[in-house]
């Protein structure tokens, strides 16, 4: 069938994710399995705060290689309501999330000036945009802003939960970042993104708690959803995000496989089972064109591949 795509996109595609993906995985990506380690348990020094620098010794595989995201459904900022009413309880996590990251990375990391939100600082862009995209196929909402990755904070996190979410997703990422991707390869994605940025930048969800209007993202979402459905057949699915659309796969390589054949062509995209969600980006993709056109062309490319991505 000719759908449009060609043996040249495949192996265009190929070398992109080999370029993004730590030298251990880049001959065996395509037959990665979803298999989780089980979670390890916290840890505390003598003070009786959490050691998160002694709680990891090993990590489950990257999700953006095929391996199990972080958590199965996405975590979100807290929203301005909460942290308004709960000031305290809110600093409390920002500032535990910050000590976290800061001993499992040596990264610096602060608040936000926007409620919701710490900034990650990254070496460069290069780093930013990929620890943005691979923290975000852990299902923990990052965003990239040239070299800060946004990640969420709100004062009903819990130490043992999505605190200890947030600190696991960055320790995780940056250990395969720093530790299993050598400079020549890190300057080689620095340019890869860079290349891309150029041509069209990364579409990402809006910003919860900096959405001026809720009904228009989701009046584009629906639009998205539709034009998803008549160009790919893949009906919409999935817990509703106010940033992200669902479209179901008919099977988990499936959902894995657009994935990743999205986020080396500069649209964010995660999973929750076979569930695929793509970016509702309203100040890059107003009309919601992007975002359904790189869809359809992952779609076509994943069926000269020989993946079957709706029944």
């Amino acid at each position: 069938m000719n759908n449009g795509s060609t043996d040249t996109d495949l192996q265009d595609l190929d070398s992109k994710l080999r370029t993004i993906l730590p030298e251990e995985y880049q001959e065996c990506y395509e037959d990665l399995k979803p298999v989780s380690m089980g979670s390890a348990g916290l840890k505390f020094d003598a003070s009786g705060r959490v050691a998160w620098d002694e709680i990891w010794r090993t990590f489950c595989d990257l999700a953006m290689a095929g391996g199990p995201p972080h958590r199965g459904t996405l975590l979100e900022p807290g929203n301005l309501t909460e942290i308004e009413s709960q000031p305290d309880q809110y600093q409390t996590v920002v500032e535990e999330i910050c000590r976290g990251i800061r001993m499992v990375s040596g990264l610096t990391v602060h608040q936000s000036p926007n409620p919701g939100w710490v900034h990650l600082s990254c070496t460069d862009a290069g780093m930013a945009s990929w620890m943005a995209r691979a923290i975000t196929m852990e299902n923990i909402s990052a965003h990239a802003d040239k070299t800060i990755v946004k990640l969420p904070a709100g004062p009903h996190f819990r130490l043992e939960k999505e605190i200890k979410n947030v600190v696991t997703s960055v320790a995780k990422t940056a250990h395969y970042f720093v530790d299993h991707i050598g400079p020549g390869q890190q300057r080689a994605i620095a340019d890869l993104f860079e290349k891309a940025e150029a041509m069209a930048p990364l579409l990402q969800p809006g910003i919860p708690n900096e959405i001026q209007n809720e009904s228009t993202i989701r009046a584009l979402r629906d639009h998205v959803a539709q034009e998803l459905r008549r160009k790919t057949g893949l009906p919409s699915s999935g817990p509703e995000y106010l940033g992200w659309l669902g479209v179901k796969c008919i099977s988990l390589r499936a959902a894995i496989w657009l994935m990743r054949a999205l986020v080396v062509n500069s649209v964010l995209a995660r999973r929750e089972g076979t569930v695929l969600f793509v970016p509702i980006d309203p100040a890059l993709d107003p009309a919601g064109d992007r975002v359904a056109q790189a869809v359809l062309e992952a779609r076509n490319l994943a069926l000269r591949k020989g993946i079957v991505v709706d029944a």
